[in-house]
């Protein structure tokens, strides 16, 4: 049974009284698009979450902003959103790394909030009279969130990299303590092996040094771990796998096995385990060997690797002629909903791996169900939805990914293909320069829609949006934001909601945002269209961690 498309269509004024967090400051225009066409500026929370879960911060930018302009306005924003509201910043950067998988921003923010907290703390110090030394409710935030950011056995040598290349080799208490919290939790043996490498500036010992992380004592191992980490920094010659790690033995054995002996490993009877036993990553086994990753290697690393390794590999697994057996145990992982979920993959990555296999049939159809675990939480919408979706040149400007080609024009393909085949009935509409509908049918892969789409040119969102609204129930647009010719949502009626899903996190958006049926997304996963259905129930909005804890 259909909860909002009833007769009436009943959901309406629920709408006009619900707001979103992500909201814009004035109701009218108080700033102009890249494109030069009134625009409206967001609060600094809004700006902020919408930047730091839109972009990656490779240092590379977007068509209209470069990668500097991009980290300074990160740093402002968070120093400001610092001493405003900073549980709000602790939440959104625990939810930031630990469920949006985003990560340089996460750092970067952390850094930035305790520098922001240390520095105001000081100011308070020098006033004179009874002014308040610490910010007073607050204290352990600093520790907390340096903690909460290190998801990965790196990023403890990741935060020290940025905060000592940004401030200088003095590192606060409150980080060292914060990451020394981290690196009890994610210091093992085989993180060792996968991330202590000479590519680090700050290897495990290094970061051991300058922190003092006591072993956890629920690990006894820990200790010896941490021993040997910091031998092996300062006496690689000498140091000596301690026989408490089981894993570094092994590693060691192998390791300590003549060239012409190692290929024998690989092709011998329980070789897949040994390996595995022994932390070898597929990134280390071609060099192990010294020499290529032909079918048997592959076939020996296959039942180890992760989600994110094999949609990586799958065009080597083709080169190298691996067995229908093979492929067997990587299409169970790829069609496995819980393994999807737990690998946290961005949907676009599997986008990313059938483009880059596209002509084998053995992998189409495996990557079209991953990638539909990937977007579980695409809802079908009921009624009628008009879906935009932006292919400008400023979309195809810039990667998604260090790892991949894929665009935010792709992104906005995936997300608004995702949407249309799920909803009770969808027009799904290109734009750019001009518009057109994308064809499809409700049995149609994703991946097959996706072919469909085209390059268009300049941004005319509310040209389209006129163009090809006729009454339908919502308006969902995904784009960068940077229109040529005004507010799209002056060209719906103003009971009907209209959502943009934000892919670009710039500073000023293409209409207002936030309430009277006019709301914006934002994120890089499907997670953000389950506030649609919220919405329009007639829910005050909340962050998307919000809305987690309460589901």
């Amino acid at each position: 049974m259909s909860r909002f498309n009833t007769a009436g269509h009943q959901t309406q004024k629920p709408v006009a009284r619900a707001t979103s967090p992500i909201s814009t400051v004035s109701a009218i225009a108080d700033g102009l698009t890249h494109e030069g066409a009134p625009g409206w500026k967001r609060t600094p929370k809004s700006e902020l979450f919408l930047l730091a879960s839109g972009a990656f911060l490779d240092g590379k930018g977007t068509f209209y902003e470069s990668g500097a302009q991009q980290d300074k306005r990160v740093r402002e924003l968070t120093r400001q959103v610092a001493l405003e509201d900073p549980q709000w910043v602790l939440d959104f950067v625990t939810w930031l790394r630990a469920q949006a998988n985003i990560r340089t921003a996460a750092v970067v923010i952390a850094a930035e909030f305790v520098k922001a907290r240390l520095d105001e703390e000081k100011r308070l110090s020098r006033v004179p009279g009874p002014a308040a030394v610490t910010l007073k409710g607050t204290s352990g935030m600093n520790r907390q969130i340096i903690n909460n950011v290190c998801q990965r056995p790196d990023e403890p040598g990741e935060l020290l990299a940025y905060w000592t290349a940004t401030y200088g080799r003095a590192v606060p208490k409150p980080i060292k303590r914060g990451v020394a919290d981290a690196v009890r939790r994610l210091y093992h043996p085989r993180s060792l092996l996968k991330y202590d490498t000479a590519s680090k500036g700050y290897r495990f010992g290094d970061v051991l040094n300058l922190v003092h992380a006591a072993p956890d004592p629920d690990r006894p191992w820990q200790g010896d771990l941490f021993q040997y980490a910091l031998d092996r920094r300062h006496h690689p010659d000498t140091a000596t796998p301690p026989e408490s790690c089981h894993t570094l033995i092994a590693h060691k054995a192998l390791m300590d096995l003549p060239v012409k002996e190692r290929r024998k490993v690989v092709t011998g009877v329980g070789g897949a385990q040994r390996l595995a036993d022994a932390g070898i990553t597929w990134e280390a086994l071609a060099g192990w060997l010294q020499g290529p990753m032909d079918k048997a290697a592959w076939e020996a690393m296959i039942p180890s690797m992760g989600t994110m390794a094999l949609i990586r590999n799958l065009r080597n697994f083709d080169q190298a002629g691996v067995s229908d057996k093979a492929a067997q145990e990587i299409i169970a992982k790829l069609t496995d909903r819980d393994a999807v979920a737990r690998s946290k993959q961005f949907p676009f990555r599997f986008l990313a791996a059938y483009q880059a296999t596209r002509g084998s049939l053995r992998w189409a159809y495996p990557l079209e169900q991953a990638l539909g675990h990937s977007l579980a939480n695409v809802p079908a919408l009921p009624g009628r939805t008009l879906i935009l979706v932006d292919r400008s040149g400023s979309m195809f400007y810039g990667k998604m990914s260090e790892r991949s080609d894929l665009t935010r024009a792709d992104g906005a393909a995936l997300f608004g293909s995702a949407l249309a085949v799920r909803a009770e009935s969808a027009d799904l509409v290109q734009f750019g320069s001009t518009s057109r509908m994308v064809p499809y049918e409700k049995s149609d892969a994703i991946l097959k829609i996706l072919e469909r789409f085209t390059d268009l040119g300049g941004t005319y969102t509310a040209t389209a949006t006129a163009k090809h609204y006729a009454k339908h129930d919502r308006v969902i647009i995904i784009s960068d934001d940077q229109a040529h010719d005004g507010n799209p949502g002056d060209q719906v009626p103003a009971h009907i909601p209209v959502y943009t899903y934000n892919l670009g996190g710039y500073e000023v958006g293409h209409g207002r945002s936030g309430s009277d049926c006019r709301f914006t997304l934002g994120g890089l996963s499907d997670k953000a269209f389950t506030l649609i259905p919220l919405i329009e129930a007639g829910s005050q909005g909340g962050w998307p961690w919000q809305v987690t804890a309460t589901a």
